[in-house]
């Protein structure tokens, strides 16, 4: 009896662990690098060829400005420098995340937040990009200040490019 009982705790030990190791996940097969798998929530995957896919949407968070994209931005804005009267610069907002402007540090990073674009300078500025009425307006923080912060300055932003 004694034996027994050891050989099923053995046997119940070895299908306890094959079934473990079966529900872990498997790494990507060579072959199945052109391929994205979807895990959800209840643990079952399903994956599909890239070659397949035409694009994947997400749903917008709460409160989100419904068709305000990244196509809604791109291009050049031109812009006033907030603390001369009449002069301006302009931004290029490219389709990649890309920021380049005519003045100071040239380079930095935009994507759209809450139906706005937010550009974020190498140099620590940014600046916002945002509808007020029917017109827009660019919208200057210095560094270590936030989007939700007071601005250092406001000016017109007109698009100079046709969506």
């Amino acid at each position: 009896m004694r034996y027994l009982t050891k050989a099923v705790v053995v046997l119940g030990l070895l299908v306890l662990g094959v079934s473990i190791v079966r529900s872990q996940p498997k790494p990507a097969a060579k072959g199945d690098q052109d391929s994205i798998t979807i895990v959800f929530k209840d643990g079952h995957q399903q994956s599909f060829r890239l070659a397949d896919i035409a694009r994947i949407d997400f749903a917008p968070a709460a409160g989100a400005v419904q068709g305000v994209g990244r196509a809604h931005f791109t291009g050049e804005w031109k812009v006033g420098v907030g603390d001369i009267p009449g002069r301006t610069f302009v931004i290029t907002l490219e389709p990649d995340g890309q920021a380049r402007k005519t003045l100071g540090s040239a380079h930095g990073i935009w994507t759209v937040v809450g139906g706005e674009a937010h550009i974020n300078w190498d140099d620590g500025w940014h600046d916002a990009i945002r509808k007020a009425g029917n017109k827009y307006e660019k919208v200057a923080y210095s560094p270590g200040s936030s989007f939700t912060g007071t601005p250092d300055n406001v000016t017109e932003a007109v698009y100079m490019e046709s969506n």
